[in-house]
């Protein structure tokens, strides 16, 4: 089976595919795998070994030799029987969560633009290194589905944050989510409890954290705006309070908060689900 061919495959050709191809399609995608065909066949066309992996099989069962190269084959198929079944375990399981959003859904799921984001999302869940990271991806493409929260561009460098981003950079956010207008010490305090010297290497990785997500436009320090939503300048401390010790990673006066983004971020990536609100544009 051919990924590209699967990849390419229109509404019309999905009826008629090979039996060995339909054998396939309803052993990873289960029984929902002709209603949701187009995101089926996206997600196939970018995981290059999903085709080897059947062709290996195939080969296994039709011979009986069981020298040196054939183990080898047998393991690699092994391994990689295991990301078949967790590919398995994630569709079935945002089809299960499409079934909840009506027929409504159908228009959405088969356009370019979700299509589109099907095959980033699951080019980078095939290189996701940890559950978690899988488990984002899962949510965002179950509630981009069916909601119009924010914009599908949005959508591609929310995915992007995935594959930069490790759980420490998430757990950052969920603390900030969680606790709006929040200091690096209390976030520290509630991730890691004591607080380190700030010449300690975890002070540099604190640091690293906190500017990781600050140029990527995910969190932000606090600041007021005027009636327009501009930003007022920060005041400067005044210099009769200045100190011969510079500021630390861990300071315990400046607020940080969600940037509009990093709000969308978490509702899509970080939520199980979020209510449906209309068509999305």
């Amino acid at each position: 089976m051919k990924n590209e061919a699967l990849e390419n495959k229109d509404d019309n050709e999905l009826e008629i595919i090979s039996k060995e191809e339909q054998a396939v399609l309803e052993k990873i995608a289960g029984g929902n795998w002709k209603k949701y065909g187009r995101v089926v066949m996206a997600a196939l066309g970018v995981l290059p070994w999903v085709g080897s992996i059947l062709s290996a099989t195939v080969t296994l069962s039709s011979e009986d030799d069981q020298g040196e190269t054939n183990q080898l084959l047998f393991l690699w198929v092994k391994e990689h029987g295991i990301k078949l079944s967790e590919l398995s375990r994630m569709l079935n399981s945002v089809f299960a969560q499409f079934e909840s959003f009506g027929e409504s859904l159908k228009e959405r799921i088969e356009s370019k633009e979700y299509i589109g984001i099907v095959r980033k999302a699951f080019k980078i869940w095939d290189g996701a290194e940890t559950y978690e990271k899988k488990e984002k991806i899962r949510k965002l493409l179950t509630n981009a589905g069916g909601n119009a929260i924010v914009q599908d561009n949005w959508l591609h460098i929310f995915l992007d944050w995935i594959e930069k981003y490790n759980d420490l950079h998430f757990a950052v956010i969920a603390q900030i989510y969680t606790n709006p207008s929040i200091t690096r010490k209390k976030i520290w305090l509630n991730i890691k409890g004591k607080i380190p010297t700030d010449s300690s290497d975890e002070a540099d990785m604190f640091k690293l954290l906190i500017d990781d997500l600050t140029i990527g436009r995910v969190i932000r320090q606090r600041r007021e705006t005027n009636s327009l939503g501009q930003f007022y300048k920060k005041e400067r401390k005044p210099k009769c309070h200045s100190s011969d010790v510079m500021d630390s990673p861990f300071d315990d006066e400046d607020l940080y908060v969600l940037t509009e983004l990093g709000t969308g971020f978490v509702r899509y990536v970080m939520n199980e689900l979020i209510p449906k609100i209309g068509n999305t544009q």
